[in-house]
């Protein structure tokens, strides 16, 4: 398999708090890999150093081939991001957001009016074209930003707990979005809350004051620490934690 997230001894300090340390693992295409760990463990600062948005301290990584610390403008462009926060703009339509991130992502003007067409299909929002974001609902809202995230082909997706606040049919059918990435061979990084989810995941990592103390398949790591579900195992390791939420 193709691993397009290679990691080794990554680590990242802020003076002398070590918010992330020796960071060694890999994401295979078309992987969805779960990125699990309390508030402060250090999630946040090794999806910005992935993303090429903050430089390491020390350690090596390549993400879809690209060098973390000498290319990370070809990073940028190769990967697809959604944060935790909604990031379109709820005073534009529909179409018109799309366009807009369409053409951030450099796509020519026939491939941003073909990707326009093909979203709108896919999502089964053509009557809602030319509404304003803001007009609707949360879920939908979720299910179009990620969608925008892909419309540059990227080979990686990093979402921020996309599903935040979203009630459980719509978590189940953003799933079903990440689950049609995959099979067409792109590779999904996500980081949640909701221990349901990780169960979706093909292989889990889970971060305890900044290092990884768990990373298997959901199926493997419940046999190891004799859990019945992925909740149960992340409070087992979770109550490890002895740093304060950062």
């Amino acid at each position: 398999m193709e691993a397009v997230i290679k990691t080794e001894h990554l680590t990242k300090k802020f003076g002398t708090f070590v918010a992330c340390s020796d960071l060694t693992f890999e994401v295979q295409k078309g992987e969805i890999f779960g990125f699990l760990g309390a508030n402060g463990a250090g999630k946040t600062t090794a999806m910005r150093m992935l993303c090429g948005l903050s430089l390491p301290s020390s350690g090596q990584a390549t993400i879809a081939g690209f060098d973390v610390y000498k290319q990370t403008e070809q990073i940028k462009k190769n990967i697809g991001y959604m944060s935790q926060k909604f990031s379109l703009y709820e005073d534009l339509t529909v179409a018109e957001n799309i366009r807009f991130y369409a053409g951030i992502y450099g796509l020519s003007i026939r491939d941003i009016k073909d990707k326009t067409a093909e979203l709108l299909d896919k999502l089964g929002m053509q009557a809602e074209a030319k509404k304003l974001v803001g007009q609707l609902p949360l879920g939908w809202k979720q299910k179009l930003a990620f969608s925008v995230s892909l419309a540059h082909s990227p080979k990686i997706v990093f979402l921020d707990e996309p599903t935040g606040g979203v009630d459980p049919v719509t978590r189940r059918q953003f799933w079903d979005l990440i689950y049609y990435a995959a099979d067409a061979g792109v590779t999904v990084f996500v980081t949640t809350h909701y221990m349901d989810e990780a169960e979706y995941c093909n292989r889990v990592s889970i971060m305890v004051d900044g290092v990884i103390e768990a990373l298997d398949s959901p199926k493997n790591l419940k046999q190891q620490y004799e859990a019945k579900t992925m909740e149960d195992v992340f409070y087992k390791l979770a109550r490890k934690a002895k740093r304060a939420e950062i």
